[in-house]
């Protein structure tokens, strides 16, 4: 997919690994001068050094998303390094570490963590550049929710209330944004195959899982997306042509919340 992004410039936050960095590749590829942002400096540092040795613009800036300081003083600094923001892709999450649990067993330390990042630094961020987006007669906003925050799941009550918060704040700044000339959308995944989730797909012999098997079973299209197919979602919705959508939550779950009749 090609679109024409040269000379904008785009901001990826957790674009050092997985969805994210996939999501900066997309850019980078198509012309723009992306910065990722994340905290994790060994890898964004290495993303952005691979990226300039190919000839394309990228820089890496740590720094936590939920952090108000820090985000303004990435914000800035992005601004003078790449000029003003055209582009925000809110990226940047987390899920539970350990064992996943109902809600009367879950850990005010785990909500308290999976809010802070997935849904607080969505804010933070945004309210971080979107001073630098109004400068420029119009912008692309992206922000990455889940499908765990349009239906119900279980054993996971602070990712898909932060997910289910992401989408309706989608929302809330579409309708605040539009009339100034920046498009607010979101993109939600289903299952995505990513290097921390491989070990939940597949087993030693490189065949699915029986919980695997089981997870997957309720998707019409019989397997996990992969990073690129994500990224390919928000690469469309950044596009020029892309310049009369707004408030949407674009849904890359193959197929799972169509109402896929499961077995069990």
């Amino acid at each position: 997919m090609k679109v024409a992004l040269d000379e904008h410039t785009a901001i990826v936050t957790g674009g050092a690994n997985g969805i994210g960095n996939a999501i900066v590749h997309a850019l980078v590829n198509n012309g723009a001068h992306v910065a990722i942002v994340d905290i994790d400096k060994q890898a964004g540092s290495q993303t952005a050094k691979e990226i300039i040795q190919s000839g394309g613009t990228c820089i890496f800036i740590e720094a936590d998303v939920a952090n108000p300081d820090q985000m303004e003083a990435a914000a800035q600094e992005i601004t003078t390094q790449l000029g003003n923001v055209q582009i925000l892709i809110n990226n940047a999450g987390i899920n539970t570490k350990s064992e996943r649990v109902p809600i009367h067993q879950y850990t005010l330390d785990d909500w308290h963590r999976i809010l802070q990042v997935d849904l607080t630094g969505v804010f933070v961020t945004s309210r971080a550049v979107i001073p630098y987006m109004l400068e420029n007669p119009h912008g692309r906003i992206v922000n990455i929710s889940s499908i765990a925050g349009l239906v119900p799941l279980r054993l996971q009550s602070a990712f898909v209330a932060a997910k289910a918060g992401v989408a309706n704040l989608t929302r809330s700044m579409a309708l605040e944004l539009g009339p100034q000339g920046i498009l607010v959308n979101a993109v939600a995944p289903g299952s995505t195959l990513t290097r921390g989730t491989k070990a939940l797909f597949y087993g030693p012999d490189g065949a699915y899982t029986e919980n695997a098997e089981s997870l997957l079973s309720h998707i019409p299209l019989g397997r996990p997306a992969n990073v690129e197919e994500i990224a390919a979602a928000v690469l469309f919705l950044v596009a020029p042509e892309a310049s009369y959508i707004n408030g949407t939550i674009l849904t890359v779950d193959g197929g799972w919340t169509a109402g896929y009749t499961r077995d069990w």
